[in-house]
């Protein structure tokens, strides 16, 4: 009997040190949670043993328990590291398991490939519906987040407004006649951003060629050539821009039309051009203003997630569109998890179902944006349980060796 028991001891003592070294693999290992193993004595009795003579007959595993204490917080100042600092898990939904949903404490979330937000192993972050102003609407539904590549709708610009100041001391170019690829050949050139009929941002460039001088009341004469995606405007002809002595505009009066007919593809227009209020000064070219009225498309530029776990979503337009809510799961007895590996777990009858919530609302935990949580093993604590845990295997490979030897001692009896 002895034998029995020693040989429970020593399985007991292994799946011990089995479970340390577990906790001690996964020190690095981002939301990990450790393990203790708990043990229960074996007692062999009936309803007529003597309670005083029962003896017992070893150790048996009663649980490996999970500890769900808080890990340490490492700050990464990426907006998609997650942390529930509290109670809560992060809902996945798993690529390889059509509708199974886990549960994890790494909140190391980015964007995929395909613009959804996903952990390391590809499972998509749930997060609930929510309206333009963040709140959640009664009727809300778990789902993953995609984060669009655009925003907006694009408007393409119809009119352009430039007042600059003109060198009127500035020398006819040497080079004719005007190429736009010959910087000898103009005296300045100006760029404005204006949006295409496909909503793209595109160039608008104004060169400005000074004519020969023949008023000597000191009034200037230039040529404004124009030109877009490397098309000229007004097909390549240029647009009088002159000055009085005091170097005030006289020409054009108004806006002018710029005919822009883009390459393959767009669709021909005319912009407005307005130089309404530039002068010629003897100093060096300037530009005082500028404007346009086209709105490009928005594109993505950033995603961030706040303490409610509101996911808003940036773009170069200047909107935010808030995208969802990150979902929180927590469960009646979280020690009855099923640890699936891949810091995933998944609900048994033991755990309960899930209870869905979210931010620091209802006992859940409070949302840490740009953090990651750590493992919660204590090294220090892990080398002490082996020191214990080896010699209690020790102490009953010695019974066993003991029971060994007095059972080989009655076989050696000789009548």
């Amino acid at each position: 009997m002895s034998f029995y028991t020693s040989l429970s001891g020593l399985q007991a003592a292994q799946t011990d040190l089995s479970t340390i070294s577990h906790n001690l693999a996964n020190v690095s290992t981002n939301g990990f949670k450790k393990s203790r193993s708990e043990f229960a004595d074996v007692m062999a009795s009936n309803f007529t043993s003597d309670p005083r003579r029962m003896v017992g007959s070893g150790a048996v595993l009663q649980q490996n328990r999970q500890q769900f204490s808080e890990g340490s917080l490492q700050t990464t100042g990426n907006s998609l590291d997650l942390t529930i600092s509290g109670d809560g898990f992060f809902a996945v939904k798993m690529p390889n398991a059509v509708g199974t949903q886990a549960y994890t404490r790494n909140g190391a979330f980015s964007l995929g490939t395909d613009r959804f937000i996903t952990d390391t192993q590809g499972s998509r972050l749930q997060a609930y519906a929510v309206e333009t102003d963040g709140t959640v609407p009664a009727n809300s539904k778990l789902g993953d987040v995609q984060v669009p590549l655009t925003s907006g709708e694009a408007t393409p610009t119809t009119a352009v407004t430039l007042k600059m100041q003109m060198n009127a001391a500035a020398s006819v170019p040497t080079v004719t006649p005007f190429n736009a690829a010959d910087p000898s050949s103009y005296n300045t050139a100006t760029s404005t951003s204006i949006i295409d009929d496909q909503g793209k941002v595109t160039t608008l460039t104004n060169y400005f060629v000074k004519d020969t001088p023949t008023d000597p009341s000191g009034a200037t004469s230039w040529t404004m050539y124009s030109y877009a995606t490397g098309v000229g405007l007004n097909n390549g002809n240029g647009t009088k821009v002159t000055f009085d002595g005091d170097g005030n505009m006289t020409a054009p009066q108004g806006a002018t039309a710029l005919n822009f007919n883009p390459p393959a593809g767009g669709t021909a227009r005319a912009i407005t051009f307005d130089l309404s209020g530039s002068t010629a000064a003897k100093q060096p070219f300037a530009v005082a203003s500028r404007t346009q009225d086209g709105v490009a498309k928005g594109e993505f530029s950033g995603v961030a997630v706040d303490e409610s776990g509101v996911i808003t979503a940036s773009y170069s337009n200047g909107d935010s569109v808030k995208l969802g809510k990150v979902a929180l799961a927590n469960f009646v007895n979280p020690t009855g998890l099923k640890q699936n590996g891949g810091n995933y777990w998944t609900s048994t009858g033991l755990s309960g179902t899930a209870t869905m919530g979210t931010s620091n609302e209802n006992g859940y935990g409070k949302l840490m944006s740009g953090t990651i949580e750590g493992s919660n093993v204590d090294i220090t604590e892990e080398l002490v349980n082996l020191i214990a845990a080896q010699r209690n295997f020790q102490a009953n490979s010695k019974a066993l060796d003991t029971a060994s030897q007095i059972s080989q001692t009655i076989f050696n009896i000789r009548a």
